[in-house]
């Protein structure tokens, strides 16, 4: 069995007028490339598992020995990076795209595509596989969002100085939104809602032009993994959904796209990228025609001979019965209190049209969230699928009244990744976590969430309530308990999250974020000098650190991380 190494980049987008006609490219030696077996994925006949890591400022590093630096620190366990679109040309840093008044062009020089192909060259000499993204669904910009919501409570966010320092006082690229998007598509070709990106012909034309550039363009380069279509594709978005997306809007374009790509190239796999969020009851544009497959003598021992679908009462029904056991395990004081379920809130910008389910299955289950990944899984083309784990700012079920939250924490994340494994087995391919993170209470005034310009825990804000950590029932508007895990519960998590991950059949887990220092600092760039604002500490001003936007192990349980990271590598290694 060999270790998996893996960079999976998100790329700027290159819009034009037209499609670039599609081209059969010849397949290459597939011994080169990664394949699957069932839900496994494989190289060169050896099982291939992938444990890694996320660094999406990669491609925004000023100089060429720091990405070779990052590269050779993480060698051993995989990184991902971000892409890079503009509207308007920066006077430094890393661009790849603009996009400005429904007009495009690429940038090859070597700020541009030349820095992406230094990261593909750099990854072939560590033995790194790129899983190469094509577009993210975030994009806001600082008017955005002023008011966001967290366990139900509103939190006042607001003041200028918070959107000084964590908006335009930050160097480009800083945040992990701020490489442009499909709302940077919207925006720019004069569109109202954000679900325009997946139906309006011209943008789908541009996009489709820019998918054939890059593909062709690494086609043949065996350090490529998959084409990842999109990074948490939905109909909601910092752009506002209309009322006429569906699932099945967001599931059509991962096909037409698909479709698309393995025309132009048949060595590599292609993934969905989605957060993972289902719609049980959905009418579903790619039904399973076939039986689950049997299960090889590679499967994970312990699981059934065939996997159950996933039904809205199979998700009620093991829910209830494990509220009941852990409502057993309390005193019989406890018990008898009666408390209520509690249920996170998510940093989302809007509702889409299908609202909260009636019988409770809940939002991560219900099509609320405008995408339904089990559809998308069944899509021919797709060779793999993926979700995400971030409690700080989705919700994946609802709490157990019996737990404290951190507790109610980690078994929603146990159940989230069982339930992907359980995908796996019923379509026969394999599902991947690619991003994993909770926010540390020392992290906290940096978290900045994905659908956000702000954050909202700053040190100059006054709401710093506690969901992950906390061990009340309930929280007030006027709690000053800290927000985030402690390094404890941070490193617990990630332990047993990897742990549930390898055990129940799921093929790929990444970490966010990875850190990197003594890197290379430029002024005005993403790696600037001594610079207080963007939260970087350097020692001169010549080095600087990776950006941070909450989920950074630069100093806060750094060794502990890297320890589990590689103690899951360890462990793959040796089954």
């Amino acid at each position: 069995m060999q270790l998996t190494k893996v960079l999976s980049l998100l790329t700027c987008a290159l819009l034009s007028s037209a499609t670039v006609p599609t081209k059969t490219v010849k397949r290459a030696d597939s011994s080169q490339f990664v394949t699957t077996q069932g839900s496994k994925f494989f190289v060169n006949g050896s099982e291939f598992p992938i444990i890694g890591t996320n660094a999406y400022w990669l491609q925004a590093l000023n100089e060429e020995q720091d990405i070779i630096n990052t590269f050779s620190n993480i060698s051993a366990l995989g990184i991902k990076v971000a892409f890079n679109d503009v509207t308007e040309i920066p006077e430094t840093g890393t661009w790849f795209q603009l996009i400005a008044n429904g007009t495009t062009s690429v940038n090859t020089g070597a700020n541009g595509l030349q820095k992406l192909d230094m990261i593909i060259k750099h990854a072939e000499s560590f033995g790194i596989y790129v899983l190469l993204t094509l577009t993210n669904n975030w994009a806001p910009l600082a008017t955005d969002n002023l008011t966001e919501s967290i366990d139900g409570l509103k939190s006042s966010v607001q003041s200028r100085a918070v959107v000084d320092t964590f908006n335009a006082s930050r160097p480009r690229n800083f945040l992990s939104n701020d490489y442009g998007g499909m709302d940077v598509y919207v925006r720019q070709f004069g569109l109202q809602n954000h679900d325009e990106f997946y139906t309006n012909q011209t943008v789908l034309n541009a996009f489709m032009n820019y998918t054939t550039q890059i593909v062709t363009r690494y086609v043949d380069s065996p350090a490529v993994l998959a084409w990842e279509l999109a990074n948490d594709a939905r109909c909601n978005s910092s752009v506002a959904a209309s009322a006429t997306c569906t699932p099945q809007t967001v599931t059509q374009w991962h096909s037409t796209v698909a479709q698309h790509i393995k025309a132009l190239d048949p060595n590599h796999l292609i993934s969905s990228g989605t957060q993972g969020f289902l719609c049980m009851g959905c009418p579903k544009l790619f039904p399973q025609q076939t039986s689950p497959a049997q299960p090889s003598a590679r499967a994970v021992v312990g699981r059934r001979s065939v996997a159950k679908p996933l039904t809205r009462e199979r998700i009620i029904q093991e829910r209830n019965e494990q509220f009941k056991k852990s409502r057993a395990l309390l005193p019989k004081s406890e018990q008898d209190k009666g408390e209520g379920i509690r249920v996170r809130g998510r940093w989302v910008s809007t509702p889409t049209k299908r609202q909260s389910d009636s019988q409770g299955v809940g939002s991560a289950f219900d099509g609320s969230q405008g995408v339904d990944s089990e559809d998308i899984l069944g899509i021919p083309q797709i060779g793999f699928g993926s979700f995400q784990l971030f409690p700080d700012q989705n919700t994946y079920g609802p709490d157990d009244p019996s737990l404290s939250a951190f507790n109610n924490t980690l078994q929603i994340g146990i159940n989230w990744i069982t339930t992907h494994g359980r995908l796996a087995q019923q379509f026969d391919k394999p599902v991947s976590l690619l991003g994993f993170g909770l926010v540390t209470q020392t992290n906290a005034p940096d978290f900045v969430p994905f659908n956000s310009t702000v954050a909202p825990f700053a040190s100059d804000t006054t709401s710093t309530v506690s969901k992950a950590s906390s061990t009340s029932s309930s929280a007030s508007a006027n709690s000053t308990q800290t927000f985030g895990v402690t390094d404890s519960e941070q490193a617990t998590a990630y332990s047993t999250w990897l742990n549930t991950g390898i055990s129940s059949g799921v093929s790929g887990l990444l970490q966010y974020q990875w850190s990197q220092g003594n890197l290379t600092a430029q002024a005005n760039t993403t790696i600037s000098p001594n610079d207080d604002t963007t939260g970087e500490s350097s020692n001169d001003d010549t080095t600087g650190e990776s950006p941070n936007d909450g989920y950074s192990i630069q100093g806060v349980g750094e060794d502990t991380v890297q320890s589990i990271l590689q103690n899951a590598v360890q462990s793959v290694s040796s089954t």
